[in-house]
């Protein structure tokens, strides 16, 4: 038998490592120590008989025989995960999920979603980073994150994606300036207004643009923002029009702080997707995205029973 050659902590070490690329990295993601991680992989190394990794100037790089390793040492913490969730004992997964949301999640179904995972995973801890997209994009990309939850176009490929549903913009105003405006709207009857609009370099502010161009309209009263909440902010106090996602707006449409507009053309829908490195995720980092896809799915299901704020 085997339990008495290395720990599954050791194993843990040597994946936080690899994925990290960093000592320090790895300790403060499993909360301890580097000299803690350091004793874990030397006595492994020790152990195997084997170097596992390469250490130099502060960068660490893995041996091939390392590399062959990692990839069995991933495999037996996904079979210690699969023991846990056999015996039915999801407390036992004590971790920490780096997760990334845009500000569209986090208005709309962030904290049901937060409180299903903790349902899930009561021992699991969930460090959240909430920005824009491709933000979001570039930290999966370096691994900083386990899962994005984030709008399409994405700069990189992942090997998970799990579709989360779509999510319309409209264009909102508050009542004096949409009184102001025709019973049917054309972009070039907003363009005297201040359009407020997600930021620049976003696939919504992209296709305005272009449309812009392609009608000869003047863009000098196109004003880009990082916050959409912002921008909200912004169109209830009379500030200017606004092209947002529905689902930022209905409450103040359903309420009447706002008016939806009846423009004769919107940017594509926001594609939202569950995104996560699928070869190195944890099992408990699957389910999790999978949790997000039902609490989506929840979320839409639930707005499409509403009454139109049209």
């Amino acid at each position: 038998m085997v339990g008495n050659v290395f720990t599954l902590k050791q194993l843990e070490a040597l994946v936080w490592v690899a994925d990290l690329g960093s000592f320090r990295k790895a300790a403060q993601h499993l909360n301890t120590t580097q000299p803690n991680i350091s004793s874990r992989i030397a006595g492994l190394e020790r152990t195997l008989g084997v170097v596992l990794m390469l250490r130099d100037s502060g960068s660490v790089s893995l041996t091939d025989r390392g590399g062959e390793i990692l990839q069995v040492a991933r495999s037996v913490l996904r079979q210690a995960e699969e023991l846990i969730e056999v015996a039915a004992r999801p407390d036992l997964v004590q971790d920490r999920l780096r997760l990334g949301v845009t500000e569209l999640i986090a208005a709309t179904w962030l904290h049901d979603y937060l409180r299903r995972l903790k349902s899930a995973y009561p021992e699991v801890s969930v460090e959240l980073t909430v920005d824009l997209s491709r933000t979001l994009d570039r930290a999966l990309a370096l691994n900083e994150l386990d899962i994005a939850l984030q709008n399409a176009p994405f700069a990189s490929e992942m090997s998970g994606e799990i579709e989360l549903g779509d999510y319309p913009y409209v264009w909102v105003a508050d009542a004096a300036t949409a009184a102001e405006l025709p019973p049917e709207i054309n972009v070039s009857d907003l363009i005297p207004h201040t359009l407020l609009t997600h930021a620049r370099h976003t696939q919504a502010f992209a296709e305005l643009s272009d449309y812009a161009d392609s009608n000869a309209l003047p863009k000098t009263r196109f004003v880009p923002s990082s916050s959409m909440s912002s921008c909200l902010q912004m169109t209830l106090d009379g500030m200017g029009v606004a092209l947002l996602p529905e689902a930022m707006v209905e409450k103040d449409v359903a309420a009447g702080r706002l008016v939806q507009l009846a423009v004769d053309w919107v940017p594509s829908a926001l594609r939202f997707t569950a995104r996560f490195h699928a070869e190195n995720a944890a099992r408990f980092v699957v389910r999790a995205a999978q949790i997000a896809e039902e609490i989506a799915a929840d979320y839409t299901r639930l707005r499409d029973q509403r009454p139109s704020s049209q």
